[in-house]
């Protein structure tokens, strides 16, 4: 479990140099103690280590879109790509009021490190702009994402940078990515991004991936504590496209959510939610917390529901020091990137709940984008069943050789699988060189 080189030493004796254009940012530190915590546990080569705190390259763009009610309104959007090492960069992109540089720049760092675990070969990106996507109307997201598009056009490429969905972005929204970029080549590039409608050449079950690889964890996790999904409770935060899939997966297999919410409300029937009739109260229209079959509850609530599983699958640092020791479940799967401070982590350890870490549980997502991308650009096409399988497949095996390693090595499951993601980063640095 060691990166081998003549300079490999302990962290202790180099540690993270500040820099003020991320270090304001509590995500960005947060990314940053983590690798932290990595370094303690494998030798890293000083050099590696200090360009692996700091993304290659991080892009910030004025995006001025003409509104409907023809004043021009200036948005603020970011592309960072944490690394090329291992392929072209591979991330979501978000709409989102709170998106900043150093949110983007920490969400880029984690992806490398789930690439590297999932044995993908794509380096971590992320891309955001500050908006709230709920407040535009369909022509003015078409416009913001055509000019952002236009703007980051230089970094951008199949064999560069592939964008895809993030919160506040769906597959249309790649769609109009595609579309502008073709049009600038001059033909159809449907690999330049992934997540895109199936009539584009999008994957089936991409938009689910996410889900279902939480799910798949979930379910491995409760056969190594032997509980039986007949008798399990689950709470998710987030009905958005993690979220409510992961709900929809949860009940085909047997488990009774009993708590949901996402950004307007939550809502709580410790009978059990009838998901597929919440499912259709919101494509509806309505707001989950109008749901009538559940009663609203406040939204600080939710976390601290008793359940056996628990998963945050909005945004980032929902579990922290003040409600950590609070939580009430058996297994904690984070379908959301960077849920858990490193305060909370800390009190975690020693809680008895089974932590399914981020970088390991929502990795579905990026490992079914990979197969849209294959698909892409050898221009053949595997069948739902097929796409699933081999997710599965992935999903466990990497779920398994994370937890050989906590439990070789005394280890959290975190630190287990973020050792694994950067270990194999280091390695392909080590090889390279100093270019890439």
């Amino acid at each position: 479990m060691a990166v081998t080189s003549a300079l490999a030493i302990n962290h202790h004796d180099y540690p993270h140099t500040p820099n003020p254009v991320f270090d304001n940012s509590p995500t960005f530190q947060m990314a940053c103690r983590q690798l932290d915590a990595v370094a303690e546990v494998i030798d890293i080569d000083r050099g590696v280590l200090q360009r692996m705190s700091l993304p290659k390259r991080a892009i910030v763009v004025s995006i001025p879109v003409r509104m409907d009610d023809g004043r021009t309104e200036v948005f603020t959007g970011y592309r960072v790509q944490h690394s090329l090492t291992s392929g072209p960069s591979k991330g979501g992109l978000r709409y989102h009021p709170s998106v900043d540089l150093g949110e983007v720049a920490a969400l880029a760092m984690w992806m490398s490190w789930k690439c590297g675990l999932m044995n993908l070969p794509f380096g971590g990106a992320k891309g955001g702009i500050g908006v709230d996507p709920a407040q535009l109307s369909r022509g003015e997201n078409e416009r913001l994402t055509r000019r952002f598009t236009e703007e980051v056009l230089s970094v951008i490429g199949p064999r560069m940078d592939v964008m895809a969905p993030d919160l506040g972005t769906d597959e249309q929204t790649m769609a109009w990515i595609m579309d502008t970029y073709s049009m600038k080549i001059g033909y159809a590039c449907p690999e330049i991004v992934t997540g895109k409608p199936v009539e584009l050449g999008g994957c089936i079950g991409r938009r689910e991936a996410t889900g279902r690889g939480v799910t798949y964890c979930i379910l491995e996790a409760m056969k190594e504590l032997n509980l039986r999904p007949a008798e399990t409770t689950a709470v998710v935060q987030g009905f958005g496209n993690v979220g409510s899939v992961v709900c929809q997966e949860l009940a085909k297999n047997g488990i009774k959510i009993v708590a949901v919410g996402d950004r307007y409300g939550s809502i709580r029937n410790l009978k059990g939610i009838d998901i597929a009739a919440l499912t259709r109260h919101v494509a509806e229209g309505n707001l989950l917390k109008d749901f009538p079959g559940a009663e609203p509850i406040a939204p600080p609530e939710l976390l601290l529901t008793p359940c056996t599983v628990l998963v945050p699958a909005a945004l980032e640092r929902v579990i922290h020091k003040d409600n950590a020791k609070k939580l009430r479940c058996r297994i904690l799967a984070e379908g959301a990137n960077g849920p858990t401070t490193p305060e909370a982590d800390e009190m975690l350890n020693d809680s008895g709940i089974f932590m399914i870490p981020d970088v390991l549980c929502n990795a579905g997502g990026v490992t079914v984008s990979y197969f849209e991308w294959v698909q892409d650009i050898q221009q053949f096409l595997w069948t739902e069943e097929e796409i699933n399988q081999r997710l599965r497949e992935l999903m466990l095996r990497a779920f398994h050789q994370v937890r050989s390693l906590a439990c070789e090595r005394h280890l959290s499951m975190r630190t287990a699988a973020l050792s694994l993601g950067v270990q194999k980063v280091a390695k392909e640095k080590l090889r390279r060189g100093l270019y890439p």
